[in-house]
């Protein structure tokens, strides 16, 4: 197999691979390694990662390669590269949270997900770019630099991680590890057309993970394919004493949901509030397609009403820069984060702590810290945090009503496709409703997984279909998905970013290619 054809392949075609002896780590490590120096660097490059962690990721993968020769029984994924957004402290790495303010900065720890990563031996290719402390829609307010959409240059990857999105998408990395605050995993997959999950809240562990708003973060699996979701999430989930709110539930059998291959019988619920007007048209006309294909395939559509969901996007954008606000508390210069002195005397505390946040926080962390506290301080608490959480059990009842009468919900997992870079970088409103679909999940706290639906009508971008499933049963989105996804690729013929290969990859190539011309 070609080394194009092999980092095509998906992360649990390689685990085969691996397996039978038909490859080594090393080759495939070398592999994606090759694939990243070909089409991330440069002005026009897709600028997914803001370090490679080549030497480490080669030792890991000849140490798998050593230990399976020598017949020790390895985990599935052994040897299988994975990325890691930025916002996961890695030791040996730096961790940035793409901001000025931690520039350089190595964590003395790893991060529980990543001592199971280490654990299983899957080597690690680098830290993906994200907006700048996970604060963002589209990786555009990182302070190192935008991330370019694989599918088309000149368009957003989505955010907060679209450097996770966009590494797998681009075949630099058939796996990657996301975190997800509003969709910030599920909205960059729908754009590049990668699958994303945000597992149930408490189902993986965020110890290490750097926080912006607690109640809602989560860290999940990206890839190409739904069983590759499940492997991963099956590796990195499970009880973490060190993380207060973790669940006890094993992360066993998701795998084998997602090979399943079954819906009949099932019914899946079409949420209302979530498609039809304001959605563009190419992405509801992929959605109902896929729904004829679900209903085909023995699934019972129902529609459902969840009423609150149109006071769901205003409550998370008071909610989550109120918890952000305070956890970014500790960045100023004394407790963490690259110090700034103020160019003027007097050299006070606070004259030190507002020198730091100014310089080392950018514009939309900023924002986000001042609507915060506002909403945080006396007089306004009740008013408006308060309101918001009492909207957010609005939310999580709309959901159980739902799932009452329906074992998974459906919808698009964003209104539109991928917009252009610098579009909405001025209209941070307009940007803010991508999230409107994704949402939802995050106040309830419930499993959302994205997967490609296909390609609109209008400009041929990727379109993702959204699946929902009450909390703890993340089983149900990898069923439901992985039929789906079994569905759809028989239509296309096979997955979506083959059939696209002139967007998918060849406007990268086109693009490494111009730029070794011009060196030469």
């Amino acid at each position: 197999m070609s080394a194009s054809a092999l980092i095509r392949s998906s992360a649990a075609v390689m685990a085969a691979k691996l397996a039978s002896g038909e490859i080594t780590s090393v080759e495939l490590v070398q592999a994606h390694l090759d694939r990243i120096a070909e089409v991330d660097c440069g002005e026009r490059g897709i600028h997914a990662f803001l370090h490679v962690n080549a030497e480490e990721a080669l030792a890991v993968a000849a140490d798998v390669d050593a230990r399976r020769a020598a017949g020790e029984e390895l985990h599935e994924l052994a040897g299988v590269p994975i990325a890691i957004k930025d916002l996961i402290v890695t030791k040996g790495q730096p961790t940035t949270a793409a901001s000025k303010i931690l520039e350089g900065w190595m964590s003395p720890y790893d991060a529980t997900v990543i001592k199971k990563i280490r654990a299983a031996r899957m080597p690690m290719l680098g830290k993906t770019n994200l907006d700048e402390f996970a604060m963002g829609s589209s990786t555009e307010h990182s302070a190192y630099g935008i991330t370019r959409n694989p599918w088309d240059l000149d368009r957003i990857p989505g955010g907060s991680g679209g450097g996770s999105a966009a590494a797998v998408a681009a075949f630099e990395a058939p796996l990657a590890l996301g975190t997800d605050t509003g969709g910030s995993i599920r909205q960059p997959g729908a754009v590049t057309g990668t699958v994303g999950v945000k597992p149930t809240y408490g189902a993986v562990s965020r110890y290490g993970a750097i926080a912006m708003a607690s109640s809602l973060d989560q860290i999940g699996p990206v890839s190409r394919t739904v069983l590759d979701a499940a492997l991963l999430q099956e590796v990195i989930g499970g009880h973490d004493p060190l993380d207060s709110t973790s669940l006890t539930d094993p992360s066993t059998g998701l795998a084998d949901a997602a090979r399943l291959g079954n819906v009949a019988g099932m019914k899946i619920g079409v949420v209302k509030e979530l498609h039809g007007e304001g959605f563009q048209a190419g992405v509801e006309n992929r959605f109902n397609e896929s729904l004829d294909l679900l209903r085909e395939a023995g699934a019972e559509i129902v529609e459902v009403s969840c009423p609150n969901f149109k006071y769901a996007l205003g409550a998370y954008y008071l909610i989550m820069p109120s918890e952000a606000s305070s956890n970014l508390a500790k960045f100023d210069g004394v407790r963490f984060g690259n110090r700034t002195l103020p160019t003027d005397a007097p050299l006070t505390i606070e004259r030190v702590m507002a020198a730091t946040r100014a310089a080392g926080f950018g514009d939309e962390v900023k924002r986000r810290i001042i609507l915060g506290t506002y909403a945080l301080s006396a007089g306004y608490y009740d008013a408006y945090y308060g309101s918001a959480q009492r909207v957010r059990t609005l939310v999580q009842r709309d959901f159980e009503a739902a799932f009452a009468q329906v074992d998974v919900l459906i919808s698009p997992t964003t209104p539109t496709t991928a917009f252009k870079l610098g579009e909405k970088i001025d209209d941070p409103l307009s940007m803010y409703l991508l999230d409107i679909a994704t949402i939802p999940a995050n106040l309830a706290g419930i499993p959302g997984l994205t997967l490609p639906g296909g390609l609109a009508d209008e400009d041929a971008l990727p379109v993702g279909i959204q699946l929902l499933a009450p909390a703890r049963e993340d089983a149900r989105v990898y069923r439901v998905g992985a039929v789906l996804e079994s569905l759809l690729e028989t239509k296309w013929g096979g997955p979506m970013l083959d059939q696209a290969p002139a967007l998918a990859s060849t406007a990268v190539e086109a693009t490494a290619k111009i730029a070794a011309e011009e060196a030469n």
